[in-house]
This record gives structure tokens, sequence and C-alpha cells, in this order.
């Protein structure tokens, strides 16, 4: 089905004055030069190398080149008048194997940081983007509880040699995907299929989270620290069955509330508790975790790509996923025999539904349960979609789908702050095309496209209409928000 978006009006919406316009990527996904600067391998150099893992045995060897051309890549940024970059830290670029310091590591991201402070442009790093170093996974990875230790330890490591000049900082981008496809589904590396190591790593990245917000609020007392999580809003397939009820229910409980909750509330929600009880397993809370865990935040980064209805019906034509042939498992641990079904609306090129409305019932949502009676603001750390880009004979991309999902779900986000939200910021992902996980470089989510044979860089559509909305802080009326 094709994607349209509400018809447009002649009227615009305008965003609050200070809202932050910025686009993402992740250090694997665009930086190559994975044998420079002394970096270590880390886990998805290693998960690229496994048959069948990763679709065309595509790797992250040279990706974007980013780190050979990220001087053009901030000069595009400023072209394209963002005023934050939000972009990751290799852990095994800064610390390799996990160990000392690397000097030649850290020198590229304060170049980075001060190429992009040149030209305006606020730098948002976050510090772990699913890149552990290998070695630690050969110690145990995220399901031993010594990795939070040691994240901890990488986190004052980047904080000392950048602090002067960053104030916000994000521990996580979206620890689910770190523990549930990492170690229980094996789409993500490490690629392990082993729920309890799941749910282990589940509690220690969020001790992970604790201990280095705890460490870099004794560093710069003044510092903006956050997590980013990945949401999706779970809807019952049919509101009238009991069963598709409880398995929203249960899917929230393993996918939304499992970080919100000791983030935000001091504690795991009983239904998260209860899910991985089903399975006979149980989080390995130490006394004071939780305590750390819960020290305050000052912002929930929300990645939004889709909402879902879910049954326990399977549906006749499921979602599909990545094309490899490394066997998987369910990543939802206490509920896999819960289904995502397909509901008639238009989908991306990943196969997944397009509900910008989706978005602007989450922000409301967290806001009134979660971040508006704890004072803690929302941004949108990602958002967007891959769609099969025709290159036009001049090289341009007319990639009018991704323009009109970009443009929908900005709306979605004025109409949730018109609502009450106190959402301050907005993310495009993914400024360039990329390495795309277990995908390789066969889905492309940048509002640049990247010709992965010479790597030149060429804005679409998309990247001249976000461009417009980041210049001037208004988007074009489109009417009530679709989906």
């Amino acid at each position: 089905m094709t994607y349209q978006p509400a018809e447009a009006s002649t009227s615009a919406l305008t965003f609050p004055p200070g809202f932050v316009w910025g686009a993402a990527t992740a250090s694997f996904q665009i930086e190559g030069a994975v044998h420079e600067h002394g970096r270590s391998p880390s886990i998805w150099d290693t998960f690229c190398r496994e048959p069948g893992a990763v679709v065309n045995k595509d790797d992250g060897d040279v990706a974007c080149d980013h780190v050979h051309r990220y001087r053009e890549d901030v000069d595009l940024m400023a072209a394209l008048h963002l005023g934050a970059y939000r972009f990751s830290i290799a852990w095994p670029r800064v610390r390799p194997d996990g160990g000392a310091a690397n000097p030649a590591g850290l020198d590229f991201y304060s170049r980075l940081v001060d190429s992009l402070l040149e030209r305006g442009i606020t730098p948002w790093p976050t510090l772990y983007h699913w890149d552990l170093p290998q070695a630690l996974e050969d110690r145990g990875g995220w399901a031993t509880r010594d990795t939070a230790a040691r994240f901890a330890e990488y986190a004052v490591t980047v904080q000392e040699a950048l602090g002067d000049r960053i104030s916000t900082w994000t521990t996580f981008n979206e620890p689910w995907c770190s523990a549930f496809l990492g170690y229980a589904g094996g789409q993500h590396a490490p690629g392990r299929q082993e729920p309890a190591a799941a749910v282990a790593a589940v509690h220690h990245l969020l001790l992970a989270h604790g201990l280095a917000n705890q460490a870099l609020r004794a560093a710069d007392p003044s510092a903006q620290v956050g997590i980013t999580l990945n949401f999706t809003v779970a809807d019952p397939a049919d509101p009238e069955r009991p069963e598709d009820v409880d398995a929203a229910r249960r899917i929230d409980a393993v996918h939304n509330r499992v970080f919100l909750d000791p983030v935000l509330h001091g504690r795991y929600h009983p239904d998260t508790v209860a899910a991985f009880a089903s399975r006979g397993l149980e989080l390995p809370v130490q006394d004071g975790d939780l305590e750390t865990i819960g020290t305050g935040v000052d912002f929930i980064g929300v990645n939004y790509y889709h909402g879902d209805a879910f049954s326990t019906l399977a549906p006749e034509h499921p979602f599909q996923g990545a094309e490899v042939e490394r066997p998987t498992s369910s990543p939802m641990v206490g509920a896999e025999d819960v289904h995502a079904v397909p509901r008639g609306l238009p989908r991306t090129a990943m196969d997944w539904e397009v509900q910008p409305d989706g978005l602007r019932r989450l922000l409301e949502r967290l806001h009134s349960e979660y971040t508006g009676p704890a004072g803690v603001a929302l941004y949108i750390t990602e958002n967007g979609a891959a769609f099969d880009d025709e290159v036009e004979a001049d090289g341009s991309v007319e990639d009018l789908e991704r323009a009109r999902y970009v443009e929908d779900h900005v709306r979605a986000v004025h109409a949730a702050i018109q609502a009450g939200a106190d959402v301050r910021g907005y993310f495009a992902w993914s400024l360039l095309d990329n390495f795309e996980w277990a995908y390789g470089y066969a889905k492309r989510f940048g509002i640049v496209r990247v010709d992965f044979d010479t790597l030149e860089r060429t804005p679409k559509l998309s990247a001249l209409r976000y461009a417009e909305i980041a210049r001037t802080g208004r988007v074009a009326n489109g009417g009530s928000v679709p989906g």
C-alpha cells in the first residue's frame, strides 16, 4: 500500500522556541575504520562474520567511512540547518577490549565535537549503541554483572576527555535490543538465544545506566543525563477478545515497562516480573541496585517507528524480518506466544506499519504516567523510515514517502505538545544511509543518500523538506494525523 499523508493546508504548525532539531547516527553503522585508532573488535564485528547472520554477508568495515569524512558530514549537517547531532561513541575505540583508555580513539571524538561546535551544532553523544567490546562478551557480556562496572569506567573516560564541551549525555540506546535481540532472539550481536541471559542482561544494562549516571553527575553536577528507549504502542488486535487484551498488556510489560519503571519509578513493574517468572526466570537484583538504577534522569529519549496490534492468534501473513539463513528465536521473553497482527496500514520497506498517531499517543502516555510527574523532559531521539529509493538520472532521490513520513510524525509531536506533553526536540533517523544491522546495506533509512561504491553523499527530498522544518521551526498543517 502506498503511503499517503494527511492533506496539507496553507497554515503551519509552529514549535516552541528552543525546540531542538537534529539528526542521529550510530558508531558501528557509519564510522568504518574498524582497524584504526587502536580500536578492538566489537560484538558486531564478530557477528558480521557469523555465517548467515547478516544479509549479503555485509559488515561495518567501511560503512559510510565517517571517521575519515566527518568534516564533510558536519558541513552537510550545517547546510541542513541542524541544531544538534546525536551520535554514538564506540567503546572499542575508546577503551579497546574494555581495558585502558586509548588516546588515539578519544582524539577522533574530540575532533568531531570541535567540528560540530565550530558550525554551531550541539553534540548529543550516546555512550552505548550496541558495540560492546568482544573481549567483554568473551567474559560473559551483559549477562555478567561486571560489565556494568566496566561501562561506568568507560563513561568516566569519555567524560574526562569531552566533558568540557558536552553538557548532554545519553547512557544507552535501546537497551531492549541489546538484551532481547542480542541474548534471547539472536537477531543481533552477540547472537545468543538464552532467555535467562537476556533477563540478566536487562538488569545489568540498567545497572550500568545507573552507575554511569551517577559518575557523570559526580564529575559535572550541571550535566543533563538521560537514556534512550525504543517503544511500541501495544494495542489488542481484537479489543473484545480477552486473550488479545492480555497479549497487548504482556508486550507492554516486556517491551515498554521493563526499562521505564526501573528508571523512573525505581522498581520493576509487577507485569514484567510475572512475565519473566512464567518462564521460571528472575531478575538478578542485589541490595541497592534499584536505588542506583533509579538515580534521577533529566530526559527520556523516545525512539519510535511504529505501533503494533497483538494477538495470541498467529496471522496469515506475519511481518517479515531480515532474510538471513541463521536461525533465530522469539525475543519476547514471557510473551513468546504473542504475534504482531497486520491491520491494513501502509508499510515501510522494513515491513513496519506507518502509524503517526501512535507517536502522539505514546508521548501523551509517557508524560502522564512517567515523565510529567517526575519533571523529566522527552526528546524524540529516533524517528524515520526505510523505503526503496529510486535514484534519478541526475543523482537526486525524490523520496516522497519518507518526506511525508517525517512530516506526519513531526505533526504528531506537535499534537502531543499541544496536549501538554513536555517534548523538547526531534532527531530524524538517520542522517545517512548506513549499515542497518542484520539487514546489512539492503535497507536505507537516510535522509541523505550514500552511494556505497563511491561514498558520495546526496541529500534526498526528505532532507530538503526536513531542513526547512529545522530552519523555521514550522511544519505545514496536514490536518488530523493519520494512522
